[in-house]
């Protein structure tokens, strides 16, 4: 099905399977590549993109930080992100926006700092065989050998793909230990988040989880963080000790592709009731949200007509 996808390159669309750049480009040699994943919910008035605008914002904000170009406004860049999914004619799935550097390049630096924009669009059912995350079941995690980047050796808040060589290997990691997923610590030694996800937790019915400034400035913990007031749950934003995993009533992942994950066990230690209650109130509600049930959140949701 992936074959009959197109691909918004450089202003126009192009088959998926001619979306190539040389194995010597600047990019695919120096990880100099930056992206956004975004997800698309089929609702009562169509398909519609979840908060948009601010992965567009993260995205030239990435683009800043690492003196790079992006060829388009981000309202060109907004409207490319909505004839890309009216192209591909998907209602539900995920939207991977990839900026880079196509050009062959030996040395560190690129050629230019004008990068090329590609849009690519799937359905995970169709195109992928399907995406599982079982929020019934939960998730076992453990914590990883390897600590979260320094954000004094490189921007962390950047997804720049030379950054996720760290989470791959801390995914890694606890696959071969047995586990689900992984939670990586700061170089301090403080809770940082997962592979690609950010980390809550939940203690005596508060709602916590890292600071920024160590951690992805992530659409789905922001998201979360601004709906937990609304059903009465106070938050914490702070450096949080490992040793609190130990302790928390809850614990759950976020990020795109899942808004709510539970985690069900932690190294050796195994939490009651999972799902927690908090854990699912908050899940319900994303859920909710995303599908355009709740009118307080409208404005998140970014319509493809």
């Amino acid at each position: 099905m992936l074959e009959e996808r197109v691909v918004f390159l450089n202003g126009q669309f192009i088959p998926w399977n001619e979306a190539k750049v040389h194995m010597m480009s600047h990019s695919f040699g120096r990880g100099s590549a930056i992206f956004e994943v975004l997800s698309l919910h089929e609702t009562s008035a169509g398909p519609a993109v979840f908060c948009l605008s601010d992965h567009i914002s993260r995205l030239f904000r990435t683009a800043r930080l690492l003196d790079m170009e992006i060829p388009l406004t981000s309202e060109a860049f907004h409207q490319a992100v909505l004839e890309a999914v009216k192209e591909n004619g998907v209602k539900q799935g995920f939207i991977k926006i990839i900026c880079f550097y196509p050009q062959i390049a030996f040395e560190i630096f690129p050629p230019q700092k004008v990068l090329d924009t590609a849009i690519f669009v799937v359905d995970p059912t169709q195109d992928l065989g399907g995406l599982r995350f079982p929020f019934e079941k939960g998730a076992t995690a453990c914590i990883s050998k390897w600590r979260k980047l320094d954000p004094e050796t490189i921007p962390v808040e950047a997804k720049a793909a030379a950054n996720y060589l760290n989470g791959m290997l801390a995914r890694a990691d606890a696959k071969e230990r047995g586990f689900d997923q992984v939670i990586m610590l700061d170089t301090q030694g403080f809770i940082a988040e997962g592979g690609t996800e950010s980390v809550f937790l939940v203690k005596e019915g508060r709602l916590m989880t890292p600071a920024l400034g160590t951690v992805l400035a992530s659409i789905s913990r922001k998201a979360i963080l601004e709906t937990a007031p609304i059903i009465g749950v106070d938050t914490f934003e702070g450096r949080l000790p490992p040793a609190w995993l130990y302790e928390a009533d809850e614990i759950f992942f976020s990020g795109t592709p899942m808004k709510v994950l539970p985690v069900r066990q932690i190294e050796d230690r195994k939490l009651q009731d999972t799902p927690g209650p908090l854990t699912r109130k908050l899940s319900d509600l994303m859920n909710e949200i995303v599908n355009g049930r709740d009118d307080r959140f409208k404005s998140w949701l970014f319509p493809v007509k």
